[in-house]
């Protein structure tokens, strides 16, 4: 049965919501304050989401499904290099509210085997995809593979979500990254 137009409504302002306070506040933030800042009960929060786990794994597929698309959106790109660095630095400066979430859905009970998990992959293959068209336009070099580069992903968003990095500095880091996986210019 289709949820009403108010419901749905209702629904996605909850997840709006739930994303910035839990992606502000990580698991120290309440449903309760959804609820509040939402505009609606508590009681509608738990009919869409009946635990604090639910709601925080739908927030982070919601997420990981938009990082998805826009990832997606730049596989025909005209500049590839330019499509995977650029999207390579877009997910280091999400990092933070990603973390946030996906500590508190850890710490709310969350299955280890979740959507969220499916919808992750979702997403790395997505930057298997443009790293394959960047290495195929000659921009990144041919001789890494997506879990190298997930790992440095993963490492410069840890550092950049953890660390007080000012923006110059989170710049700088991730041009030595991306010089280290630019194609050689030559024999050395």
């Amino acid at each position: 049965m289709a949820r009403r137009a108010d419901a749905q409504a209702n629904r996605e302002r909850v997840l709006d919501v739930a994303e910035d306070v839990f992606g502000h506040g990580g698991k120290s933030a309440s449903t309760e304050e959804v609820a509040r800042l939402a505009g609606v009960g508590i009681a509608t929060v738990f009919r869409n989401f009946p635990t604090k786990a639910a709601l925080l794994e739908a927030v982070l597929v919601r997420h990981f499904d938009r990082l998805t698309a826009e990832a997606e959106a730049r596989l025909d790109a005209q500049e590839p290099g330019e499509a995977f660095f650029h999207f390579f630095r877009h997910l280091v400066a999400d990092a933070t509210k990603k973390i946030a979430l996906a500590e508190a859905l850890s710490e709310a009970g969350g299955a280890a085997d979740s959507r969220a998990t499916e919808a992750a992959q979702a997403l790395r293959r997505a930057v298997g995809e443009l790293l394959g068209r960047a290495q195929q336009a000659g921009a990144v070099r041919d001789d890494v593979e997506l879990p190298e580069v997930y790992a440095l992903l993963v490492g410069t968003s840890r550092a950049a979500a953890h660390a007080p990095l000012d923006d110059e500095v989170r710049t700088r880091m991730l041009d030595i990254v991306f010089a280290g996986l630019a194609p050689a210019a030559g024999p050395a």
